[in-house]
């Protein structure tokens, strides 16, 4: 019956009781199954709120492969919890809606990117976090948006590189570093369309703000940023800066955890090409909702099952990663 429904719907359709209290219940069912929730940042902030651990996608992984739990709840996109079980094979792991995809992760399907890097045979290819399974199996180093700089200064000057798919980040890294890389065409839908012309107008109206943006927003975001980092970064900046309003050019659920650590600081979602909207939201991470991630735990169900082999090779520029960034203290 649920195969049948999560093939129609995407997630566990069931009713819920009227009057539950749905916050309380997760954690009975948490402690019951002996199951951990993660919670992306860009997720809705009652989902953050009931999680374990919130943070960005790896780091999320990385929490979740640490602990004792028979379950990974991952509310967060598919290519998340993909990641998830390729560090905790043995853990099952939970996508409240498999409608939560990625539009970045999605703009690099594995069968074309690996037609692309056969073009360039002695390219060392460096996979952003953001993209599938397959894809990461066809890497030689996967990099997040907060490592991707060193990274890229690892590999040595002469040898070429691939990067892929966020074109905005690696066209952002090729400056930074000077490397000059081939770069696969691909975007996130939430950065690529913040608009230039109402981010210019917001900051006049708030000449005492500063604009923080995230490295997949196109370059005239970038070059009029007061600071540029990874969604780990932007919230620490924002912790740890004197200013008390900024202009955040990222997925606003990130604001949540801005607010948390910086109740007295004034956080202003920066606008995308949309007139009659005042942020730019991410339709996949908001696919999830309290009652999702109840039916989800519930009944255990929609899983992330990975082809062992495909696991196991992706596993490795995952490590590889991991161990560069290591010898960088990061």
């Amino acid at each position: 019956m649920y195969s049948e429904e999560i093939r129609k719907y995407g997630f566990v359709n069931q009713t819920i009781p009227e009057g539950l209290n749905l916050a309380e219940e997760i954690t009975k069912l948490k402690k019951k199954k002996n199951a951990v929730i993660l919670a992306h940042y860009y997720v809705a902030d009652d989902v953050q709120d009931i999680a374990d651990f919130v943070g960005d996608s790896l780091a999320l992984s990385q929490r979740a492969a640490e602990t004792d739990a028979d379950i990974i709840l991952f509310a967060g996109v598919h290519f998340m919890a993909e990641t998830a079980k390729i560090l905790s094979p043995n853990k099952k792991v939970l996508l409240p809606d498999l409608n939560a995809g990625c539009s970045l992760a999605d703009s690099c399907p594995a069968t074309d990117f690996g037609e692309f890097i056969k073009n360039y045979p002695n390219h060392t290819v460096i996979s952003y976090v953001n993209t599938t399974a397959e894809v990461k199996a066809l890497s030689h180093i996967i990099c997040t948006s907060s490592n991707a700089k060193q990274i890229v200064q690892s590999i040595p000057v002469e040898k070429p590189i691939v990067f892929g798919p966020d074109r905005n980040l690696g066209n952002w890294i090729s400056r930074e570093t000077g490397r000059d890389m081939v770069v696969w065409d691909g975007a996130c839908h939430v950065h690529n369309e913040f608009s230039l012309e109402r981010i210019l107008d917001l900051k006049k109206q708030h000449p005492d703000a500063l604009l923080i943006s995230h490295p997949e927003c196109q370059k005239p975001i970038l070059e009029i940023s007061d600071f540029v980092g990874s969604t780990a970064s932007l919230i620490k900046y924002t912790h740890k800066n004197s200013s008390d309003k900024y202009i955040v050019a990222t997925e606003p659920g990130v604001l949540h955890e801005m607010r948390k650590h910086s109740p007295d600081k004034i956080f202003i979602p920066a606008p995308g090409e949309d007139a009659e909207c005042a942020c730019n939201e991410c339709q996949f991470m908001k696919q999830h909702n309290l009652e999702k991630v109840y039916n989800c735990l519930k009944y255990e169900l929609p899983e992330i099952d990975l082809d062992e082999s495909v696991s196991r090779k992706a596993l490795k520029p995952i490590t590889r990663m991991l161990e560069i960034s290591a010898k960088f203290g990061l």
